[in-house]
């Protein structure tokens, strides 16, 4: 981030910086003068970027509450547009219930703060109204939600799942073992379903009990074991991914051959190893560190042996349903997914784009596997509409949609448009929430070609 601060900054353009970082350290030399958004105030950044270009600086850094109670983030109706029209990234909870040592993201984000089920649910539901035909379900740890408004997960996804249309796909985020292991039955029977992705993000980040204890992980090797095996035996075929850490402080050989062994037991098709690196103000930070050298090497042993086996090996000659959502970083394939998350690379044929096909898989890779379109079947269109076109703004309604398309004057139409409305039921406050951000982007937009 400080390198895009810098450049900006070297081209006179004005910054506003958003997100953790920002939040978590607004001190930091390099964020001197800036403008600076919050993790929950990101709806007001039409009040920032208005500040930012008359050259004045401002800060919003506080939480949003409701009668005292710390709310979950910002709206989920709000304009946005998305990276990929296929795909809709819903944010269930903020903040978490943990305090890990090495951690700096409880200090942005602070303590659970759960999204209504009831506003999570009209979200999707809208998201498959504008074409989307595949939902990522994240936050900081997806098994916490819930727990601070009376709710649970599972209650969630059983609610998500009534609004998922024939073909479409739902994937669920990255968990912590203690807070799955009290829904494993109903998790087992959600991950089943044909609608879900059986997919899930456990982290261990040490096979020590030793380490987890000094990470404050609030969990011990055998509790994850017990979420991986009930997981697999329930849920054949099932995707287990998981992060592991090298060299955090205090890690002994014996420590980290622990880790090895429990790699070598599960051979996960997918494992994120992270070289542990002490970030500033953290209670890590001030413990005695493992030398560089030996975390360099740790990380390199770990790495060849993730790297040393195949995990697809076994399914070529397998006839798979794949749903088609992106392209390929090469652009020579589209990226589609099988019912276990895993990557299956198809002819780029703009018909399978957004769609669910038949494949047979022929090769098998590191990281994904190649399938061929079965001549004879069916492409299944899992959307209910078409998907928005790529930069096109999600969430605005068509009236104000139509007035936008007329130019610059979208944004007195949309006054007009708030007027007539505003004894709607509290549609008033939304469609001015909607007027405000697009005359954000038209502001952005025109800063920039000035400059």
């Amino acid at each position: 981030m400080r390198i895009y601060v810098q450049k900006a900054q070297e081209q006179n353009k004005k910054v506003v910086v958003a997100g953790c970082v920002p939040q978590a350290q607004p001190r930091m030399d390099y964020l001197k003068g800036l403008s600076i958004i919050g993790v929950q105030q990101i709806d007001r950044v039409v009040e920032v970027v208005d500040e930012a270009v008359k050259g004045h600086s401002v800060r919003l850094l506080g939480q949003k509450k409701d009668n005292g109670k710390r709310l979950g983030g910002v709206r989920l109706d709000l304009p946005k547009i998305r990276k990929n029209p296929l795909i809709e990234i819903i944010s269930i909870n903020t903040g978490c219930l943990n305090a890990c040592t090495y951690c700096k993201t409880k200090h942005a984000r602070g303590d659970l703060a759960s999204y209504p089920i009831e506003e999570l649910v009209e979200r999707a539901r809208q998201s498959f109204q504008e074409g989307v035909c595949e939902i990522w379900l994240t936050s900081e740890d997806t098994g916490a939600y819930g727990r601070d408004i009376g709710t649970d997960l599972p209650s969630l996804l059983w609610e998500l799942v009534k609004e998922i249309p024939e073909g479409c796909m739902l994937r669920l985020g990255m968990t912590n073992p203690p807070y799955i292991l009290e829904h494993l039955e109903e998790m087992a029977k959600i991950l089943n379903h044909p609608r879900v992705y059986a997919f899930l993000h456990v982290p261990v980040q040490s096979a020590s009990d030793s380490v987890l204890m000094d990470m404050k992980r609030e969990y011990c090797c055998n509790d994850f074991k017990c979420v991986v095996d009930f997981l697999k035996n329930k849920v054949p075929g099932i995707t287990i991914a998981t992060d592991i850490i090298c060299g955090f402080p205090g890690e002994t050989d014996k420590d980290f051959q622990e880790t090895m062994e429990l790699v070598r037991k599960y051979r996960f098709p997918s494992l994120f190893i992270n070289q542990f690196y002490p970030r500033p103000g953290t209670p890590a930070a001030k413990m005695e560190q493992v030398p560089a050298q030996v975390k360099k090497q740790r990380t390199k042993e770990l790495s060849a042996l993730f790297h040393s086996y195949n995990p697809y090996d076994h399914k070529v000659g397998e006839r798979q349903h794949v749903l088609v959502t992106e392209e390929s970083f090469d652009a020579q394939y589209y990226v589609a997914h099988n019912k276990f998350y895993e990557q299956v690379l198809v002819p780029k044929n703009p018909e399978f784009k957004g769609k669910m096909i038949e494949v047979d898989i022929y090769e098998a890779g590191k990281h994904f596997m190649r399938g061929r379109p079965v001549d004879d079947a069916r492409v299944f269109t899992p959307s209910i509409s078409q998907p928005l076109l790529k930069g096109e703004v999600s969430g605005i309604p068509q009236k104000l949609k139509e007035s936008y398309q007329n130019g610059f004057h979208a944004p007195l139409a949309s006054t007009a448009l708030i007027g007539q409305s505003w004894r709607l039921d509290g549609e008033g406050l939304k469609l001015l929430s909607v007027g405000l951000a697009l005359l954000a982007i038209v502001v952005f937009f025109v800063f920039e070609k000035l400059h």
